[in-house]
């Protein structure tokens, strides 16, 4: 079946696929609010087909993973081995953006879909499930020879909280998949590895005092300079590491500060300074690449304060840590993407995903997707039809790969 939208354009695009990414934008996912509508509505698609369906919850009960497999032949049991497509829920708000659509209703004009998730990631998803039932029918009818499987996580962007309880989920019931997906906007291009993501909140303990009597104060705004300023030369030194990677967007792993709040009037000496600063490291290197020397110009800086006044200090916080994605173990995977694609062009990304903890589980692990990174979080976020169109063809491709002929 498919569908021709006449009206704008001659070319015919696939039906199944668009129809998904319509209803998954339908729903209102963002990472504040629950993903269950989504994610029931997909469990009973699942089940329609006959597949048994995996929910992992968080805490509050109010968001899930899903985990489904089409297994391999005629054998329900045959979970092991196989190839999982991997993708988020999530979307990002669209507080204080200015639509042209309404965000969460799908709109087509000339060859783009609108609507939040439309590239990051609900294009990926809708292929994914459109392709569904092709794979059941494979698995009845004894042909398919590995198993398919799809990974649907909560709470991506805002610090990838849901694939590590997939990945534990699929460690008590001994399933070791053999590769995986992540289908990360990429405009179908093969990313083969990523940056990890460290982001870390300060916080200066400063004493008060009035601005006239400065020396009996200590001031949590100059020392947070002190450190703001320290964390930007670490920022260039890292800069010209002789092992940074060329094939990187950006070729060195990076510094920066993002936030910084502190004081009350300008006639008080501030007693509090926070700020925040992320980190994205190569894959290669590790956070105590950073932390180190962070740790020691924050041990001498408290050093200073507290012989001023014994109950200031400088802490130090970890908020997030999503691991870079390698592609130390992916060569075969990546071998068997490149002859599908007809693409033999690897590529790495600064953004950070999913792909990380799947490699840092052992599963060997590439990100390929419809869409550009270039539209995601924006207003009138966007998916070429023509990226959807590749999506389905490449996921054809991939589960014919995987079956008898």
């Amino acid at each position: 079946m498919t569908i021709n939208h006449s009206a704008v354009s001659e070319r015919v695009y696939p039906a199944q696929s668009i129809d998904w990414l319509k209803r998954l934008i339908g729903f209102d996912t963002v990472s504040r609010h629950s993903n269950l509508v989504l994610i029931e509505d997909v469990q009973a698609y699942c089940e329609q087909l006959g597949l048994a369906v995996d929910l992992t919850f968080n805490e509050a009960k109010d968001k899930a993973n899903l985990f489904v497999t089409v297994p391999a032949g005629k054998n329900a049991d045959e979970l092991n081995g196989g190839l999982v497509l991997s993708g988020h829920t999530d979307v990002v708000p669209v507080d204080g953006q200015e639509w042209t659509t309404e965000p969460f209703t799908a709109t087509i004009r000339g060859d783009k879909l609108y609507g939040r998730g439309a590239c990051d990631m609900k294009g990926f998803i809708a292929c994914a499930l459109a392709l569904l039932p092709q794979a059941v029918k494979l698995s009845n009818s004894g042909l398919l020879n590995r198993p398919i499987h799809l990974a649907l996580s909560f709470d991506e962007e805002v610090g990838c909280l849901g694939a590590p309880l997939i990945l534990e989920d699929l460690k008590a019931r001994n399933i070791e998949p053999n590769y995986c997906i992540v289908g990360e906007p990429t405009n179908m291009a093969m990313v083969v590895a990523h940056k990890g993501i460290a982001v870390y909140r300060c916080r200066v303990h400063g004493k008060s005092a009035h601005s006239s009597l400065t020396a009996q104060g200590v001031n949590a705004i100059s020392y947070a300079s002190r450190l703001v300023g320290y964390v930007d030369e670490l920022a260039e030194e890292i800069s010209h590491r002789d092992d940074n990677d060329d094939l990187f967007d950006v070729p060195y792993s990076t510094l920066s500060v993002g936030t910084i709040q502190g004081g009350t009037a300008t006639n008080i000496v501030p007693n509090l300074c926070e700020f925040t600063f992320d980190y994205r490291n190569l894959p290669h290197m590790t956070q105590n690449d950073i932390l180190t020397p962070i740790k020691a110009k924050v041990a001498e800086l408290s050093v200073q304060m507290q012989t001023r006044a014994p109950e200031t200090g400088i802490e130090l916080l970890q908020e997030e840590n999503v691991p870079a994605m390698t592609d130390n173990d992916s060569a075969e995977l990546q071998a068997m993407i490149a002859a599908l694609t007809n693409d033999d062009n690897r590529h790495k990304v600064a953004y950070a995903t999913e792909g990380g903890q799947f490699t840092n589980a052992g599963i060997p692990t590439i990100i390929c997707g419809p869409g550009s990174i270039e539209q995601a979080h924006k207003a009138d976020e966007y998916v070429k039809l023509t990226e959807i169109e590749k999506c389905d063809q490449f996921l054809r491709k991939l589960l014919s790969s995987c079956a008898t002929n």
